[in-house]
């Protein structure tokens, strides 16, 4: 059975306006952009960190540097989710050692590939502080892990998927819930 939209939860405006509130509780939390850095978790998690850099540069007129994580290879179900794994570029062109960096990613679910991220990010160096910000939260943890920042919290089924689609990658910003 084919999945199929149940709700619209987000559009273009409640996503930028989103980013935008999380943009200043970063800066809040962290007193400003001495750093402070963001790294994205590759895809849609690299497209928002570098929206929040935008928004961040705006409110502080100053640039903060953004990186983007690829997790494949640290991966906890790496043999389940194909046999040939595609691993992309991890562009990370700056110390992390003693900065602030936010991980940045779309949806919170079992929190599995945030602690992928965080192994991923150790193996660079060592972070003054790691923060997670999300544009959702789902639900379902699996590992004691939360966000730092959320965007919206989604109370969902386990046999929906809350989808989080992007201009940069589909032509449009929403989030929506499928389900059968």
């Amino acid at each position: 059975m084919p999945m199929k939209e149940k709700a619209r939860i987000l559009d273009k405006d409640t996503i930028s306006r989103t980013l935008i509130r999380i943009a200043h509780e970063i800066l809040e939390k962290n007193k400003g952009t001495k750093g402070l850095c963001l790294v994205g978790i590759r895809n849609r998690g690299a497209y928002l960190a570098k929206r929040l850099a935008d928004c961040i540069e705006k409110i502080e007129k100053a640039a903060i540097p953004v990186g983007i994580l690829d997790i494949t290879l640290y991966r906890d179900d790496l043999t389940l989710i194909a046999a040939q794994p595609v691993v992309h570029k991890t562009e990370i062109d700056f110390d992390i050692t003693d900065k602030n960096i936010v991980l940045v990613d779309d949806v919170l679910y079992t929190g599995r590939t945030i602690r992928a991220a965080m192994d991923a990010l150790i193996d660079l160096g060592r972070p003054k502080s790691i923060q997670l910000a999300v544009l959702v939260d789902r639900g379902h943890r699996e590992l004691p892990i939360r966000a730092d920042y959320v965007g919206k919290n989604i109370p969902t089924a386990q046999n929906e998927t809350v989808e989080v689609r992007l201009d940069e990658a589909d032509d449009k910003d929403e989030v929506v819930i499928v389900g059968k």
